[in-house]
């Protein structure tokens, strides 16, 4: 039985351990322990309208701990006084107000144009405590202080500056112990402040300085041109040399940053060393590019190596469209596939850093889904420092009532427990200071944590904005400031790290440097040989119809289908699993022919025994889909998290190149845009990103139109990426028939994309096989049919796999009949057998021949002018497709047909009729379009 509350001797001494494993049990499920003990707990918390699970349980326990030492105090009252247990409860309840609410009461905003709002739960007096407790000596904890007890006006005053001075730390939303202790402790050990030398703080200086002189000399210099200024965030300079340096000492050998345009003429210069008389070039146009097209100036990235006291370091910033943080998925497939070259330490020696805006990096979906990437198997990257540039205002809006509907832009990332550092940016060294434990936290545990940098924006959205149309009130306190460098100057020369002749020599010496278009210490390392860069010489001006042995001997397909074939020991597949893995030994040993999963299987099998890394993801890509490809096998007896998955292609050899399937979030931008980056970073690997269904792939639009599309001619990046869209009109309505065939093929120039639709298996295994045997780095993208992954008269014997590579035209297979021809059909895919049996019903063998084009782009000219030479007499060539006439292919590839036809041939089209949906919904008018398709194809004048 528990005993009057006033003799509370027995919470004491040998009781202690007991004491707190009841309280354990208490906070997990508080009707779990005897009723007398919860109400002692009840008594023991509930104050002011809080419960017991208010406080933090470490606190607890430790208080609990130390009151177990008074043995003396029990043994002269007889008890505790049950007021100061209450009072240290409060104490222990204040202190965990702060570290949950204190970033509401900092000192962040460098215009301070809002007073400090007032929370009662920072108010000693909300907890019952008062002016006379201030001087009672409280129990804290060994982490929060070295003395385990303070008095109370202490303890507020330490809270006040760790989470309410120019730091503020969100942490407290963090579930894994470990982690949020890693934080607590590190940032009350230093309450939150800098400890740095002289010359630190004279490095410091120098970087903001170099920031802002270089704004200014670029704003008198380049009247009205648009550079999208970092005034007002300086800090963000001083940031990222900090963390460049200080990576470098735990490893850190190469750095890739994604960020949009705001400030990065800035970075390109200060951080990355490009040279300011290069910059000064672009602005005057005289710079000559051998891209197609090119890129505004503050989209371009760079790449440098940068000599730090720990070793040379690379630096890589992505290049990137207006379209904000799309770049970021692209930095992390790129880091992925970096660190995959380095092997088990790459993910600390290559680091990705991504820069945001304060309204984007909330408001763009992009994000979110970057973010759920960021812990999975198949997408993880040990952990990103995002550094968002907070000027308060987003694009043109300042109010924040429009912008998001969170507290904080950083909000978003505690979907994923990230620390999040709040800084005030007129307080570089703070800056960096949270940059340390950022960069700290991130090598210890692997995972994401957010910088909020709050500044401001000093000039408009661009330098022919004027900011005061729409927010005069906050540009009238901004004309007053007088800029991050100038108060940190007063500063140090307050402090006596320099004089003030000091603070404008920087300034002297800087703009000197700038007028000889030259560095003032910037050094980078021009002759230095990287242990793990890529030979992109290898893949340069070559040819997309460059021949290309893509066939294997029987005997090889038949070894390679026994490996992938067999099963572990023990491992009880599905029925359906084994009569699969049965038919494909019997495809390789040529008696029965091989369908669309067994062609994939066996390029993927052959690819990675020679070398060729595979990477496969998209929604469902492990089975496939259409439960074609069954890629990854599921022991029927054990779950698959319990070594119940077996991947018979990562079991190839022992040292065979890497596999890896996996079946992604359900997400099509980010992760498009993550292959994409991965590609771009791997040419040596076969990388694929595969859509659920083709139709869906409109949720990735911006990272096609402004990556995959155009890379190239912009940046002339090179990317072997491989798509796979599943396309084709079988009934299943709008959402599940088109690819959007037309919008690839206008996006396609300058043989920029490969675009293949087949009618074949072999075709799929030749033209996987393709992409990575010859030296050819274009986007290769495969509109898959459904329809044909099981049908029979679309699989192809065995020497369609020994002989032969892949044909960008197949013509017609009928003989002996040529001259009789009077039409000629291109078509390309599924309809192609559509169109066979219509002609065969018909009997019209002998009057029209059919051509599949299963290279659509680049068009094979020469191919189709030879097979409409087979037929001289032919006075018709028909372009024939399952889409509707404003879809598909046929406005994008009738010019070229017409180009080949003669002056006696009229160029006409077969399809359904121009719609505004991309298919029917209803199975009966898509049997009625399909019919009618096909009439009008074997209809003849």
């Amino acid at each position: 039985m528990m005993k009057d509350k006033a003799d509370l001797s027995y919470l004491f001494g040998s009781n202690a351990s007991y004491i707190e494993e009841l309280y354990e049990a208490y906070l997990n499920a508080p009707d779990s322990i005897d009723s007398h003990w919860k109400t002692y707990f009840d008594q023991l918390a509930a104050q002011a309208g809080h419960t017991a699970k208010d406080i933090a349980h470490r606190p607890i326990q430790e208080s609990f701990a130390n009151l177990s030492k008074q043995k003396q105090s029990v043994a002269a009252k007889g008890g505790v006084d049950f007021n100061l247990m209450q009072k240290q409860v409060s104490v222990l309840r204040l202190m965990s107000a702060y570290r949950v609410l204190g970033s509401r009461a900092a000192k962040l905003d460098p215009l301070q144009r809002k007073g400090r709002e007032y929370l009662p739960e920072l108010d000693p007096k909300t907890h019952g405590l008062n002016d006379a407790d201030m001087a009672v000596q409280f129990s804290v904890g060994s982490n929060f202080s070295a003395s385990e007890k303070l008095p109370l006006s202490e303890i507020i005053s330490k809270l006040q500056q760790t989470y309410c001075g120019t730091v503020a730390v969100e942490y407290m939303h963090i579930t894994r112990s470990e982690e949020k202790h890693w934080v607590q402790d590190r940032i009350e050990r230093d309450l939150s402040t800098p400890r740095f030398n002289a010359d630190t703080k004279r490095r410091i200086l120098k970087q903001i300085t170099a920031a802002e002189t270089l704004e200014r000399y670029l704003h008198t210099k380049y009247v009205g041109q648009k550079r999208f200024s970092l005034e007002g965030g300086e800090s963000t300079i001083a940031a990222l040399n900090h963390l460049i340096h200080s990576s470098t000492a735990q490893g850190v050998e190469e750095i890739v940053i994604g960020m949009a345009h705001r400030g990065r003429l800035n970075v390109l210069v200060n951080t990355l060393g490009k040279e300011p008389r290069v910059l000064f070039s672009e602005f005057e146009g005289k710079i000559a590019t051998q891209l197609a097209s090119g890129d505004v100036k503050y989209h371009m990235g760079f790449s440098s190596d940068i000599p730090t006291d720990n070793g040379p370091v690379h630096i890589s910033l992505a290049f990137n469209p207006s379209h904000l943080e799309i770049v970021n998925p692209v930095v992390e497939g790129s880091v992925r596939a970096r660190q995959r070259r380095r092997g088990s330490e790459g993910r600390r020696q290559v680091m990705p850093v991504l820069i945001h805006g304060d309204s984007a990096f909330i408001g763009l979906g992009v994000n979110q889904a970057t973010f759920n990437l960021s812990q999975t198997r198949g997408y993880s990257t040990g952990g990103t420092v995002h550094i968002v540039i907070n000027n308060q205002i987003g694009f043109t809006t300042s109010d924040t009532r429009d912008t998001r509907s969170t507290l904080y832009c950083t909000d978003i990332a505690k979907m994923i427990d990230a620390p999040i550092f709040h800084v005030n940016g007129d307080d570089p060294e703070a800056v960096c200071y949270v940059v340390q434990v950022a960069l700290d936290y991130r090598m210890k545990f692997g995972k994401d944590v957010v910088i909020d940098l709050v500044c401001y924006r000093k000039l408009g959205h661009n330098e022919g904005d004027d900011p005061f149309l729409t927010q005069p009130m906050m540009y009238k306190q901004i004309a007053k400031h007088p800029g991050a460098r100038a108060l940190y100057a007063d500063r140090l020369i307050q402090e006596g790290v320099i004089t003030a002749a000091n603070a404008e020599g920087y300034i002297a010496d800087y703009r000197a440097a700038l007028d000889k278009g030259e560095h003032v210490e910037q050094t980078l390392l021009t002759d230095y040989k990287r242990k793990h860069a890529v030979d992109w010489t290898q893949y340069q001006g070559s040819h997309w119809n460059q021949p290309v042995d893509t066939a294997l001997p029987a005997a090889d397909i038949k070894r390679l289908t026994t490996t992938f074939t067999a099963l572990p020991e023990g491992f009880t597949a599905h029925n359906t699993v084994k009569k699969l893995l049965e038919a494909r030994r019997a495809m390789a040993a040529g008696e029965q022919p091989a369908d669309w999963g067994m062609a994939e299987t066996l390029a993927y099998a052959s690819l990675v025994t020679n070398g060729h890394g595979v990477r496969i993801s998209g929604e469902d890509s492990g089975r496939g889909t259409f439960s074609h490809r069954h890629a990854v096998l599921h022991d029927q007896n054990r779950e698959k998290s319990d070594d119940g998955a077996y991947v018979p292609l990562r079991n190839m050899s022992d040292h065979q190149a890497s596999f890896m399937v996996i079946d992604s979030i359900l997400n099509e931008e980010a992760v498009l845009a993550y292959e994409y980056g991965f590609a771009c970073s791997a040419p040596d690997q076969l990388v694929i990103w595969e859509a659920q269904f083709g139709d869906f792939a409109n949720g990735a639009q911006v990272a096609i139109d402004q990556f995959i599309a155009s890379g190239e001619t912009k940046w002339g990046r090179l990317c072997g990426l491989t798509v796979i869209l599943p396309h084709g009109y079988d009934g299943q309505g709008p959402e599940h028939s088109s690819a959007r065939l037309e919008r690839w093929l206008q996006l396609c120039s300058e043989h920029n994309m490969q675009i293949v639709m087949m009618s074949e298996a072999s075709q799929m295994f030749h033209v996987l096989r393709r992409q990575v045997l010859r030296p050819y780095r274009k986007p290769l993208v495969i509109f898959l049919s459904k329809r044909l992954l099981r049908f029979k008269d679309a699989m192809s014997p065995l020497s369609d796999f020994t002989e032969g590579s892949f044909r960008p035209v197949i013509g017609d297979t009928v003989s002996g009949r040529d001259e009789q021809v009077k039409r000629v059909i291109l078509c390309a895919g599924q309809v192609y057998y559509d169109l066979k049996k219509g002609r065969e019903e018909r009997g019209l063998e002998q009057d029209i021949a059919i051509v599949r084009v299963e290279q659509l782009y680049p068009f094979p000219y020469e191919e189709v002018a030879a097979e409409l030479s087979r037929y001289p007499n032919a006075t018709e060539i028909m372009w024939a497709q399952e889409e509707p006439k404003n879809q598909g292919a046929w406005y994008q590839i009738r010019h070229r047909i017409e180009s080949l036809s003669t002056d006696k041939q009229r160029v006409t089209f077969a399809g359904r009729p121009a719609s505004a949906s991309p298919a029917v919904g209803y199975m009966s008018k898509h049997i009625a379009q399909l019919q009618a398709l096909v009439e009008d194809a074997m209809k003849l004048s």
